[in-house]
């Protein structure tokens, strides 16, 4: 199969690459970064001239603007690159008759609830981040039929700026954590992730998805544990609540994603303390 990555450079995208070709597709990577561009999603032209010269029979979307707090200083922005752009894309894919998988958040949920959020629960996002994200997948099931909104949640990777690098970066510095104990979600391991979203779209099964690891905790919890296997069992992190971490956006208090649709065609992620052992474990850092 002929597919498109955009974003090919990011967490998702640099996963996806290699993945799919070592399984003998043709894949092309379109690079999307602050300075360099294959093509300006949030200009239909580029992006329809480049996805009609590349004429894929897909095309994965993992391209955004995954700053959170940057989407609250700067709501139209999000809007033009992760709601318009997307639009773009979708309205360019469906123009060469190419499916598309769109990746998207839990933060398209509001957090009000006490049970995992299932695919085709209401969406209320409370923030600009959230709101943009969901933008883009009204465009996607408007524009067209043959996609596949893929959903997760707190992703953490190798060699980028995330949660749990953050975490274990100010550990080796010596500097105090504070963490909040009132934000709950799904910690995804990135290259969990690639493996399930590779298997779910060569499935053709389209439809809305949730895919993280299995399970979910506090950014406390997550933080706690990561900690005690990377050696650091002795520090101690403070226990904050999100009113006490100040930041210009405002994240679902309550969000994990429960992976019904994709477990009933068999794409299952394992459980998050086991991912977050092989993240310690490639990182050189685990520690029983």
């Amino acid at each position: 199969m002929r597919i498109l990555i955009t974003g090919a450079n990011g967490r998702l995208g640099s996963s996806l690459v290699p993945l799919l070709q070592a399984a003998g597709h043709d894949v092309i990577p379109a690079i999307y970064s602050e300075t360099t561009v294959d093509f300006d999603m949030a200009d239909f032209r580029s992006t329809r001239a480049y996805v009609e010269a590349a004429r894929p029979q897909l095309v994965i979307h993992p391209a955004a603007w995954t700053d959170v707090d940057g989407c609250a200083r700067d709501p139209e922005r999000a809007i033009r690159v992760n709601g318009l752009g997307t639009h773009n894309v979708a309205l360019a894919a469906a123009r060469v008759g190419a499916a598309i998988a769109y990746i998207s958040s839990n933060e398209v949920f509001d957090g009000k609830t006490s049970a995992p959020y299932r695919e085709y629960d209401p969406t209320r996002p409370i923030n600009p981040y959230g709101y943009s994200k969901w933008v883009g997948e009204q465009a996607i099931q408007h524009i067209n039929p043959q996609h596949y909104i893929i959903r997760t949640a707190w992703l953490f990777a190798h060699g980028g700026k995330n949660f749990i690098q953050s975490i274990l970066n100010a550990a080796n510095a010596g500097k105090p954590i504070r963490v909040v104990t009132d934000e709950i979600a799904n910690p995804t391991y990135n290259e969990d992730l690639a493996q399930a979203v590779a298997a779910l779209v060569l499935s053709e099964r389209y439809g809305v998805y949730h895919l993280t690891n299995e399970g979910y905790c506090s950014r406390w919890t997550f933080a706690r544990y990561a900690l005690d296997h990377a050696g650091f069992a002795d520090l101690q992190i403070d226990k904050i609540t999100a009113r006490e971490w100040n930041r210009p956006s405002v994240p679902p208090a309550f969000s994990p994603l429960a992976n019904t649709a994709a477990a009933m065609i068999g794409v299952r992620l394992r459980n998050w303390q086991a991912a977050v052992d092989t993240f310690l474990k490639r990182e050189g850092l685990w520690v029983k």
